[in-house]
């Protein structure tokens, strides 16, 4: 069977399984699986038993409670389908997160709705939390994989392992996802495509760092201001010293075409006791975004450095800087250009258009893939930017015709990387 068949299979059947699809994206929307509260255990038995009724081997395993709730969750349970094609060949892990934020306020429609309206410009388009963000990678790679066990029955020569990790903690960091799939042994593979958009191939994005600064002095009377130490005043002096660091971080510029510079945010402050009384205790909370030049090591000795210099030799006050996560870089590791070439090449196909690789200045579970040494990429189903699939906001939409294109192009790679 030729290289044109096997393409002309996977193509053919993903064109007569669009309604499916988007009847499958629909019933993941209609789920709630917000984080926090993080309780996603009954989006993951939902989806499970959809995997079933498409005759899908679908393992759970369920994350110990006592890491869960350390991690600020009620329930983590992760869902991996292993598929195996011939007798050898690569391992591709196709990894995507069924855990949204909560949809807040301002809505059109019904976030738990999947509704569908006809856009004039895009055609039909549908509307929920989490239908970009990423449980239309759910429906992206299942469907790429039904398209390949399609073909491999029609006589398709393929060699090699998919697997699916449809994982529950990338809200509150992965730790509980795809790193502890791995962490335990569940999952060795080779390659790894991870939750993304259709128009580019992203093969870096930024870390983050999140740190808890604890400003200490000693309460009085605000009558007698002088016989306590005001922690706000110091905290003032440590904030212009933060300020003063971004300036610098804004300097800094990536190489990374789609990343610019480093960012730093404080992003919440609490202190006092009462309007008449010296405040002993202020905390911030800061966010530091690491561009993938930067080290975690480095940013967080250079956020610590900062702190003490401006606070760290005034009598009364002791200060504390407590790290809360932190998410190191991706980066385009060496074995990524197989990944890269294959899905650009076949996207320019799909989409008549040239597909750029690119970074951005979210980080994702793809990280954890990367930090083990596997060759890792995002791509999946969306627009160009979050901003336009409104992700994290109200109105969250996907247009189908990306989730669609989309599924064909990762059908096409996931047969070339199998064809060897």
């Amino acid at each position: 069977m030729s290289v044109a068949d096997i393409d002309a299979l996977l193509l053919d059947f993903l064109a007569a399984q669009r309604a499916p699809q988007v009847d499958f994206l629909r019933e993941l929307v209609r789920v709630p699986s917000d984080n926090p509260p993080g309780d996603c255990l009954p989006h993951a038995q939902r989806t499970a038993a959809l995997l079933a009724a498409l005759d899908l081997p679908v393992q759970a395993h369920a994350v110990p409670g006592e890491r869960v709730r350390a991690c600020g969750m009620e329930s983590v349970t992760n869902l991996l389908v292993r598929l195996p094609f011939g007798s050898s060949g690569p391992t591709v892990a196709l990894n995507a997160h069924g855990d949204v934020v909560p949809p807040g306020l301002g809505w059109r429609t019904d976030p738990y709705g999947g509704q569908v309206e006809d856009d004039p410009r895009h055609g039909p388009v549908m509307y929920g939390r989490g239908v970009a963000v990423s449980k239309s990678d759910f429906a992206t790679y299942v469907w790429a994989l039904l398209a390949l066990r399609e073909a491999a029955r029609r006589g398709a020569p393929l060699n090699g392992t998919v697997e699916l990790h449809l994982t529950y903690d990338e809200e509150a960091g992965g730790e509980l996802g795809p790193a502890w799939l791995l962490e335990q042994g569940l999952s060795r593979p080779d390659y790894a495509i991870s939750a993304g958009f259709s128009y580019a191939v992203t093969t870096a994005h930024n870390g983050c760092l999140h740190a808890e600064i604890t400003v200490r002095g000693s309460q009085a009377h605000a009558a007698m201001p002088h016989t306590g130490v005001d922690a706000l005043e110091a905290a003032t002096a440590m904030l212009q010293a933060l300020y003063a660091h971004r300036d610098e971080l804004a300097r800094r510029r990536s190489a990374v075409p789609g990343i610019e510079s480093p960012t730093l945010t404080v992003g919440l402050i609490r202190g006092g006791i009462n309007t008449n009384v010296v405040p002993d205790l202020v905390t911030l909370r800061v966010d530091r975004r690491i561009i993938p030049e930067e080290a975690g090591d480095d940013v967080e000795g250079q956020l610590r450095a900062v702190v003490q210099a401006a606070v760290g030799g005034r009598p009364g006050i002791t200060v504390d800087v407590r790290r809360i996560m932190r998410a190191e870089p991706l980066v385009r590791l060496p074995g990524a250009g197989r990944l890269v070439d294959a899905l650009r090449r076949h996207a320019r196909r799909i989409f008549a258009a040239d597909i750029p690789e690119h970074g951005v200045p979210l980080y994702t579970d793809a990280r954890h893939y990367a930090s083990r040494g596997i060759p890792t990429v995002l791509y999946g189903a969306g627009p160009r930017t979050l901003m336009e699939a409104r992700g994290h906001n109200s109105d969250e939409n996907l247009r189908l015709a990306d989730l669609h294109r989309a599924t064909q192009v990762v059908a096409l790679t996931l047969a070339e990387l199998l064809r060897g």
